[in-house]
């Protein structure tokens, strides 16, 4: 059973962890239990998961992907890793809008944090959820979908609902995608043509270090062939490239234009591949896309104190929604990831550092990951009332929730 997350910075004080293997045991365990916080694939970096009382994990529930192909839809167990869906869906010649740089996550945790891809016209992966099944305070299974009232607070809750035992997400016909690297764009070019660049694919993340004026690597996913010119100053890569130098890129998704189907090419990395050893820790902000630039000009100007406790920095678009707890919240937004070495105590202080410069853009941060401030929402008394009233005991609620939604 998982006793830590997945970096092995947070070591879990669970007093048990479940794993049921069906949808009654589950039920039994939540009823009785006093206080339980739902665990998914681990991969968080704070203790958003952790709980003095009992852990309980979905991913022993049998693997459901039921496909309505006339609603244009699918019915997934929560437990599921996106990876894994992606391929019965491509299967049956469907696809979903996008996919997170990891197709090893599972489709609950990465909804319930506000996990995301890439593009400018890509919204969060919790933006395909059109109904949401989980197991209240009582044991009780409910289901909620777009029609029910304060569905904002329903898909990105934190796990302060309830444990989600399975989602229903838009999907659409199948597509294919080709990408392409870039290395080397100079930040005056960058500055002077951001949105074109960013628009430039149909998800486009940006790699830098932060050590100098230029981002290394530009990861682009075409739907058609890049045009055969100069772009914007950067060269495209001689080869197959890792957004870490050094890293094996047989761990990444196929480059140099090759095309390929959308599951293949939107994740960074493979499904049967483990990206990491976890020796990392990580932090993201979301600012709204309109301070991009300037966002991006208070970052460097901390390069000094970001660059030793780095390994690599990505940056990436994703559209506004209107799920009250997601980081997109009413805006279109760039979000600044930073993948950190794994020392709390020399990371920390950076991590405040950044916050307090990009507090001037009302950043937020990702919930799953290394953060101090929680950022300002402005739905989050709504958010508090609903989950009073769906846990008024507060069985769901640990340390975390406390903290930072004052629950």
């Amino acid at each position: 059973m998982i006793t830590t997350n997945w970096a092995g910075n947070v070591t879990f004080g669970a007093a048990a962890v479940h794993r049921p293997a069906s949808l009654d045991e589950l039920r039994k365990i939540v009823a009785r239990a006093e206080r339980v916080r739902p665990l998914g694939t681990a991969h968080s970096f704070n203790r958003i998961a952790d709980t003095p009382g009992e852990q309980v994990s979905v991913a022993g529930l049998p693997p459901v992907v039921e496909i309505d192909t006339s609603g244009r839809s699918v019915r997934v167990a929560a437990g599921m890793r996106y990876g894994e869906v992606a391929v019965r869906l491509q299967e049956a010649g469907f696809a979903l809008h996008n996919l997170g740089s990891l197709p090893h996550i599972s489709v609950a945790g990465a909804c319930a944090t506000g996990t995301h891809g890439s593009g400018v016209g890509n919204g969060s992966l919790s933006t395909a959820v059109s109904a949401v099944e989980l197991v209240t305070a009582d044991g009780d299974l409910v289901t909620v979908d777009r029609k029910t009232r304060n569905w904002g607070g329903m898909v990105v809750a934190l796990g302060a609902l309830g444990v989600v035992t399975a989602v229903t997400l838009d999907i659409r016909p199948t597509f294919e995608l080709r990408q392409y690297v870039y290395e080397n764009l100079p930040h005056e070019e960058l500055a002077g043509n951001l949105d074109a660049v960013l628009e430039n694919g149909y998800s486009v993340s940006l790699f830098t270090d932060w050590r100098a004026p230029v981002i290394d690597q530009v990861w682009c996913k075409r739907r058609d062939p890049a045009p055969d010119e100069p772009w914007f100053g950067a060269a495209p890569a001689g080869g197959p490239r890792h957004p870490l130098p050094g890293m094996p890129v047989e761990n990444c998704t196929e480059q140099l234009g090759v095309p390929g189907p959308w599951h293949e090419r939107l994740p960074h990395f493979r499904l049967e591949f483990t990206p990491s050893a976890g020796e990392e820790l990580q932090s993201e902000f979301f600012v709204p896309r309109a301070h991009a630039l300037d966002a991006l000009t208070a970052i460097y100007e901390l390069r000094g104190q970001v660059s030793p406790v780095l390994q690599i920095s990505e940056i990436r678009t994703i559209a506004g929604d209107e799920l009250w707890l997601s980081p997109c919240y009413h805006r279109d937004s760039v979000a600044f990831h930073f993948t950190w070495i794994k020392d709390t105590a020399a990371v920390l202080p950076v991590v405040e550092a950044v916050e307090e410069r990009l507090a001037a853009f009302r950043a937020r941060p990702h919930w799953g990951k290394v953060f101090v401030r929680s950022g300002h929402y402005e739905r989050l008394s709504d958010f508090m009332d609903l989950a009073r009233a769906y846990d008024p005991a507060g069985k769901f609620r640990n340390e975390f929730l406390r903290e930072y939604l004052h629950l």
